[in-house]
């Protein structure tokens, strides 16, 4: 049976690979996952083109890490033009983000919104952005299971085929116990998952070198061993990436608008250039070639488990 084409199928077309992140519980450094496997993407390749969409409605946490706080949303013929992270690079701009973060007055500002206003801005994140071609979509996702996934999922149903999901945890019980919901969820709403990724897996003293388990150490391999699930790694608890990501402070909003962009631009392109000098960018390539080498397969056994 031929999918119905829908203002979100239609603006998606030109988008190879979707990569919804999510996690059952609040907390575990999903947005900071979300944004390194952005940044990894990136510099995976120097013709990779990579979008990030944040759907984390009333936690908007994307534009501080990657330093664009500040920046606002442009207005095309062709419908909204996304915040590029790399704008200052050589050549075309490869890293477009897109929240409502970029959409408030000010950056304190609440979004008490209920479910069908949710629905209605998810929608129009994914309808009405000028993505262009893209090979690699990273979405941000809110802990649990709720409106924004159940809106989420529904709006890309005509695209199914290239959505897969990564899902962060950390290692102790109770987190585990939650990605567990967050894995039921994937196979209730039959969304192939790439694998589990165990954050805050020990603390790297950066004077001795000493590694502390702070969270318990190897639940999340063991999770994903039991339900048969691909164990992408574990990431440390890196105090470089804590402090890169903090450090992406926004320009005085008070500012002039044409200031504000221009010294967000600096310190996003500054974000890009830092992150690759962590240690956790180290570990994420690692992570990122797996993934991209498995993206295919996930997505075609997904195709013929509907057929």
């Amino acid at each position: 049976m031929a999918v119905q084409e829908t203002p979100v199928s239609r603006r998606l077309k030109t988008v190879k690979h979707i990569i919804i992140v999510c996690s059952g519980k609040g907390g575990v450094g999903k947005s900071s996952v979300s944004v390194q496997l952005a940044l990894s993407l990136h510099a995976s390749s120097p013709s990779a083109r990579v979008g990030v969409l944040d759907v984390d409605l009333t936690g908007p946490s994307i534009p501080r890490m990657l330093g664009l706080d500040g920046h606002g949303v442009h207005q095309s013929s062709d419908g909204w033009v996304p915040v590029y992270a790399d704008a200052l690079g050589d050549g075309e701009p490869r890293l477009a983000c897109m929240s409502v973060g970029f959409l408030l007055k000010n950056k304190g500002d609440s979004v008490v919104w209920r479910g069908p206003k949710k629905n209605a801005m998810i929608r129009q994140f994914l309808s009405d952005v000028r993505w262009g071609e893209l090979d690699y979509l990273v979405v941000d996702t809110p802990p649990g299971t709720s409106d924004e996934h159940l809106s989420l999922i529904e709006h890309l149903a005509p695209v199914h085929s290239r959505l897969s999901a990564v899902i962060v945890t950390t290692p102790q019980a109770v987190a585990l116990l939650d990605a567990m919901k967050c894995l039921s969820f994937t196979r209730a709403v039959a969304l192939p998952v790439l694998g589990l990724i165990e954050n805050m897996s020990g603390y790297v003293c950066p004077c001795c070198g000493d590694v502390s388990n702070v969270f318990s150490t190897g639940g999340g391999a063991e999770m994903a061993r039991q339900e048969g699930v691909p164990f992408l790694g574990s990431m440390p608890i890196d105090t470089e990436l804590v402090t890169l990501l903090d450090a992406a402070e926004s320009a005085d909003l008070s500012a002039a608008d044409g200031q504000c962009d221009e010294a967000s631009e600096v310190r996003s392109f500054g974000v890009l250039q830092r992150y690759q000098k962590t240690s956790s960018a180290k570990l994420l390539s690692v992570i990122v070639e797996n993934l991209i080498s498995t993206l295919p397969s996930v997505e075609h056994a997904s195709v013929s488990s509907s057929a």
